[in-house]
């Protein structure tokens, strides 16, 4: 990954109901997300409760830090270049299930960039024993089959985006295992 680069900060909306960024609108259904054009992680708060009543995760704090930093993960991407090579290639891929795959790939990235900033709280006594789990229990209640299970009672692979509960678990495990973003590069 490129060294030379300077980190700008991308800016965190969060919002109830609904709100507009430079990629339309966003609500509650939308989920968490990333918008390239404006560099804004929106984020509804309400996800919080979905994340825990719905999604079957333990919650807390680290979780739900856990999921502002895959969407920084994501901003990470758009500044070193991943999402316009990533954009491109599913436009030049045969089949939705080829655009698919690159997806998963790019959310599993996203997750190892998040473990990568976990890691590098590890140290600092910001996580109580054993609290990372809540990062890793939320990591496995985004996974595509097991939302796919919950919402339309049976699992899908090809039409997966983000990626299965164990692949999401072991690249943000790699990544706070390693603490090394070069480690997280799902597209090798």
């Amino acid at each position: 990954m490129a060294s030379d680069l300077s980190y700008a900060e991308p800016t965190l909306v969060l919002f109830r109901g609904s709100t507009q960024s430079a990629c339309g609108g966003a609500n509650s259904a939308v989920g968490p997300h990333y918008c390239p054009p404006d560099q804004t992680i929106c984020l509804d708060e309400t996800f919080f409760d979905e994340l825990t009543r719905s999604l079957g995760a333990q919650g807390g704090d680290v979780a739900e830090a856990y999921v502002i930093a895959h969407e920084v993960g994501h901003h990470i991407q758009n500044q070193i270049g991943v999402m316009d090579e990533v954009r491109k290639a599913q436009q030049a891929a045969g089949s939705q299930a080829e655009g698919n795959a690159l997806s998963v790939q790019m959310e599993l990235q996203a997750d190892c960039f998040a473990g990568v900033w976990a890691h590098s709280l590890r140290d600092e006594g910001v996580f109580l024993p054993n609290e990372i789990q809540e990062a890793i229990d939320a990591t496995a209640a985004v996974g595509d089959d097991r939302i796919q299970e919950r919402v339309q009672g049976q699992i899908s692979p090809e039409r997966w985006t983000h990626g299965s509960s164990a692949q999401r678990v072991e690249w943000f495990t790699r990544g706070f295992e390693t603490g090394d973003p070069s480690q997280c590069d799902t597209f090798a």
